[in-house]
């Protein structure tokens, strides 16, 4: 299954609430619902559209954490959903690999303005693509016009039949040059997952390591995220986690934990709602790029109509996204949705507020219930990060 902002565009009781010691020992007399009250409503709201198992973190300008789950993390056994578990980063690695890429341009050892022919040679090549018209800019941002075909499943014979099965870059590549590009470099806006093959591919020609070892001593060992792991090609998580659900359609609910993911040289992380939270206020916080390179990171282009559906208002940068808040201002993230998991997250611009929102079972049969879900998680994110009082707990 493909990793997109919510690849099911393309292909389509009980709630538990842990509070964290911090929260659970503050005394605190707010005017409207707590943070964590406001976090237990929301994931019982994303829970009650039909999802099976939620959990939700949220952290304050003063460090406090919130923490609430819903449902069950197992549908056979019911038990209650782990208030830290793992789950599938998808997509949201390639914050991980833009912040990687943006760290060598500050090195001098790439440029955003280098062509893919530069490092990768005779690779965009064909069907009218061609890797010297195309820049790591315009990969990092979804402008380079690759098209992208990247394998997955619709039906649950399709996943059952491909759910195991390994690609290579050069195979994933290879799917994209055999069609023309969906718009020439620079002239449109289109997610393209093959783009972020390439880019791992390309610091893996400049560092001489694979990319996910790049993050892992670039990123994870410096921040101390120690529960954020790259699987490879592992078709299991660590324990503790939710089983992951995809429903296909009407009485069509499956177990779809057990897979490979396609890229799993990028996308084969797995990480928690804690470590995901510290990411991001890291990144925003200036810890792991120089302003320079975090400025052009945050530069950003509107998406496209279909993508605005799931982000209205949103516009991408290089490997993150911005998104407005109700309360005024934006915020960042980069969501990931993929084998049955979808995470949405949120940072505010100073990096002080955060959450992060896991569901283990994705309703991507139609766009009712896709936009439902993506509906339900936004609000929980832009609630959490539009809190009133940072020391209402």
């Amino acid at each position: 299954m493909m990793s997109t902002p919510r690849k099911h565009l393309v292909m389509a009781l009980g709630v538990a609430v842990l509070l964290t010691a911090e929260v659970a020992i503050a005394v605190a007399q707010p005017t409207g619902p707590s943070r964590t009250a406001q976090l237990r409503q929301d994931t019982a709201a994303i829970h009650a559209l039909g999802i099976s198992g939620v959990q939700a973190r949220a952290i304050a300008p003063d460090g406090r954490q919130s923490v609430a789950t819903s449902g069950t993390a197992d549908l056979k056994t019911g038990r209650p959903v782990p208030s830290d578990g793992y789950f599938r980063m998808a997509s949201t690695s390639k914050t991980l690999v833009a912040t990687v890429v943006l760290q060598l341009e500050s090195e001098g050892r790439l440029s955003l303005d280098d062509t893919v022919e530069h490092w990768l040679p005779g690779v965009v090549r064909g069907n009218g693509n061609d890797g010297s018209g195309i820049t790591i800019r315009q990969l990092l941002q979804h402008t380079s016009g690759i098209h992208d075909d990247l394998p997955g499943y619709t039906t649950p014979t399709e996943y059952f039949q491909q759910r195991h099965q390994v690609y290579g870059p050069e195979q994933l590549v290879a799917r994209a040059m055999s069609h023309a590009p969906d718009f020439p470099p620079g002239e449109g806006w289109q997610y393209s997952n093959t783009g972020y093959v390439l880019l791992g591919t390309v610091i893996h020609k400049v560092t001489g390591r694979p990319a996910h070892r790049e993050i892992e001593d670039r990123i994870l060992r410096p921040l101390g995220l120690g529960r954020t792991r790259w699987t490879g090609t592992s078709p299991t998580l660590p324990r503790p986690h939710a089983q992951a659900y995809q429903l296909f359609g009407p009485g069509s609910l499956v177990d779809v934990t057990d897979q490979i993911p396609v890229d799993h040289e990028n996308l084969a992380f797995v990480t928690t709602t804690r470590d995901e939270n510290g990411f991001f206020r890291a990144l925003l916080t200036g810890r792991l790029l120089p302003a320079r390179q975090l400025a052009e990171m945050k530069r950003t282009v509107p998406v496209n109509a279909e993508v605005q559906q799931l982000w209205p208002g949103g516009r991408y940068g290089l490997g993150l996204v911005e998104r407005p808040l109700s309360c005024g201002g934006t915020y960042w993230s980069h969501e990931g949705g993929d084998g049955g998991y979808i995470t949405l997250n949120g940072v505010t611009d100073d990096g002080t507020r955060s959450a992060v929102v896991s569901m283990s079972e994705a309703r991507g049969d139609t766009l009712e219930h896709i936009l439902g879900q993506e509906g339900a998680g936004s609000t929980l994110i832009d609630h959490a990060l539009c809190a009133e009082g940072s020391n209402t707990p």
